[in-house]
């Protein structure tokens, strides 16, 4: 199918070919001096015409477009610059709000840490002032059952010693058998 259109073409160009051939043999047997004149002289005068009245405006709608590409192809490069600009500032700006949010995370960790810091150093503080709250307590509880179990080892002297009177014992051997009595109860009690 590929060769067929290819020959089809082949035969189509030198048709053409002929074609035009044809014509430009046709134009030199036809050729006139006069009309040839003529026709140089229209086309001479048409360039003239054309130069006075429509090459200033065609060159200066030409000029005035160049001109607004150049300006325009300027100011896309401005805006391009500018961009560029932007971008860096933003850049710029982003890497400042990194920095910062760091920063302020740091503060924000020692913050908590001297927070953390200062709780465990009060516990410490509260836990000691409570140990010795209690020594002292316990010390002084310790006193007053001392002078408890004092008071109380003087009143059974005394009631040791006015039972020992009152029985006016003979004997030593009594009086230690009395004693020893004594302090079975008191034991018991």
């Amino acid at each position: 199918m590929a060769v067929g259109y290819d020959l089809l073409l082949i035969i189509k160009q030198k048709q053409l070919t002929q074609y035009i051939l044809d014509i430009m043999e046709k134009l030199i047997e036809d050729f006139s001096v006069g009309l040839f004149f003529w026709q140089l002289i229209l086309f001479v005068g048409l360039v003239l015409l054309l130069k006075k009245f429509a090459w200033k405006p065609i060159l200066n709608s030409v000029n005035e477009r160049e001109e607004g590409i150049k300006d325009a192809l300027a100011s896309a490069e401005e805006a391009k610059k500018e961009m560029q600009n932007l971008n860096a500032s933003n850049e710029q700006l982003l890497k400042d709000a990194r920095a910062e949010r760091d920063a302020l995370m740091k503060d924000a960790r020692d913050i908590k840490d001297k927070m953390i810091s200062d709780a465990k150093e009060e516990a410490k503080e509260v836990t000691a002032k409570l140990i010795d709250n209690a020594l002292t307590s316990i010390e002084q509880e310790k006193q007053a059952a001392l002078a408890e179990l004092k008071n109380q080892v003087a009143e059974l002297s005394i009631g040791i010693a006015e039972t020992v009177i009152k029985k006016e014992l003979a004997s030593k051997d009594d009086q230690l058998k009395l004693v020893e009595e004594i302090l079975k109860e008191v034991k018991l009690s």
